[in-house]
């Protein structure tokens, strides 16, 4: 009785604070009911970020929202309960006579909700398989093919690099040859950076004021990761506890930065947040559909960015002086890189064999080493990832070919593409949307 009438008293607080907040020119955000129900699934979103560590990937909300939120929080019970009564009030809501963004408003955060529901499942100890546990947390669960299927991609690749050893040992020896020393890491992602800026901003605008800062860190399980700080600002920080390779420079810089996770987080801020009121993007809850947009966007952002040779050309023209390498196997390094995206789907049977138990953590190692070519160090970091984030892993691939496929539905003109990366990522965006016309 204390918990229900200590939260039906903040409910009371906030509706009040509502109703005296002053709205911005033109708006009703005060007469809007989803206003409310986004208010209170954002604070619902902190209090569950306490529970777990990461669960909340950016807040850039008001701080007393976040201090009232983890000031006394529910346990996962009560939490989990909370999060139907909250999807019943939104469902209860009509918005089929609204503009269409609103309507995307609705469902989209009926699909967080959703989200956030699977995940206090999972942390109150329930085993989901790794297809329950993608569509209930993505929204999207990918096509599981047998390794066996991926043979044929090995072999273009063994004749690719013929030689003694195994395909991995040669692969990783081959690429090795262009790890960027590690006094020139700077200058090289400062101007590769600076080159996926400019070729989106040719696209898109950017606002007035976006920002970033840029460091080299230690211990992650990741290679490169955006804390979007608000403000239309970001800290990338870019992992060094395994070499660095050339080809890494451009991903990195697009997939962190333009046209990927920060350019989504400041033109959702800009425009979804700040322009329409709509509070419910100033949270990010790590495991949901916007992370399958969020990656997918910035994957398949590298190739929009760089089309067709263009990113080994500029690579060879302005990174490899810049690293001091020299350019005589480039067009090669190149074709590998091609070659081993046919292995990423690999990626996710060896995820899903693994956290179904179907398979031990050695074996997703060994596993990993033979499709995806990776080193034992490499595969080590890559099965890491695996053991923090679990079925995340499908948001890379699954989502790029997703975002790729309706991306590239607009039309082979790169202005019509461009347009579209931008709906996919200014707009109340989930996975369903990107397969309907």
């Amino acid at each position: 009785m204390k918990m229900i009438t200590r939260w039906g008293l903040l409910a009371l607080v906030l509706a009040c604070a509502a109703c005296v907040q002053k709205p911005a020119p033109g708006s009703s955000r005060t007469a809007d009911p989803l206003n409310d129900i986004a208010r209170q699934y954002v604070m619902l979103s902190l209090e569950i970020g306490t529970h777990e560590n990461g669960y909340i990937d950016a807040y850039y909300g008001p701080a007393d929202w976040k201090k009232q939120a983890e000031a006394d929080p529910r346990d996962l019970a009560a939490l989990a309960l909370a999060v139907d009564t909250l999807d019943a009030q939104l469902a209860a809501i009509d918005v089929s006579g609204r503009e269409i963004m609103v309507q995307r408003r609705a469902k989209f955060l009926r699909a967080q909700l959703n989200a956030a529901r699977t995940r206090l499942r999972m942390l109150r100890g329930e085993k989901l398989s790794f297809r329950q546990e993608s569509l209930g947390l993505f929204g999207a669960t990918p096509d599981i093919q047998p390794l066996a299927s991926y043979d044929p991609v090995l072999a273009e690749i063994e004749a690719l690099l013929p030689g003694s050893g195994t395909l991995a040992e040669r692969v990783d020896a081959f690429q090795d040859r262009f790890v960027i020393p590690s006094d020139r890491l700077k200058p090289v992602f400062d101007r590769a950076i600076a080159e996926c800026r400019a070729r989106t901003a040719a696209h898109i605008p950017l606002p007035q004021g976006e920002s970033f800062r840029m460091e080299f860190v230690t211990g992650k399980p990741w290679s490169g990761y955006n804390y979007y700080q608000g403000n239309l600002a970001s800290l990338i920080q870019i992992n060094t506890d395994l070499p660095i390779r050339i080809t890494r420079a451009v991903d990195l810089g697009c997939h962190e930065g333009y046209p990927g996770h920060h350019a989504l987080n400041y033109l959702l801020e800009q425009r979804l947040m700040r322009a329409r009121g709509w509070m419910e993007y100033s949270v990010y809850p790590l495991y949901s559909p916007q992370s399958l947009i969020a990656e997918g966007s910035a994957n398949y952002g590298i190739d929009l960015a760089f089309p067709g040779d263009e990113k080994l050309a500029f690579e060879m023209r302005e990174l490899y002086p810049l690293a001091g390498l020299s350019t005589a196997d480039a067009a090669r390094l190149a074709q590998l890189q091609k070659a081993l995206a046919g292995l990423r789907g690999a990626r996710f049977t060896i995820a899903q064999m693994y956290l179904d138990g179907q398979i031990d953590r050695a074996k997703a190692i060994a596993l990993t080493q033979k499709y995806q070519l990776m080193s034992e160090a490499r595969a080590r970091q890559s099965i890491g990832f695996t053991d923090t984030y679990r079925s995340y892993v499908i948001n890379y691939g699954l989502g790029q070919d997703m975002v790729q496929a309706h991306v590239e539905a607009a039309g082979a003109d790169a202005t019509a593409r461009w347009a579209a990366m931008e709906r996919v990522i200014s707009e109340p965006t989930l996975p369903v949307d990107l397969t309907v016309d």
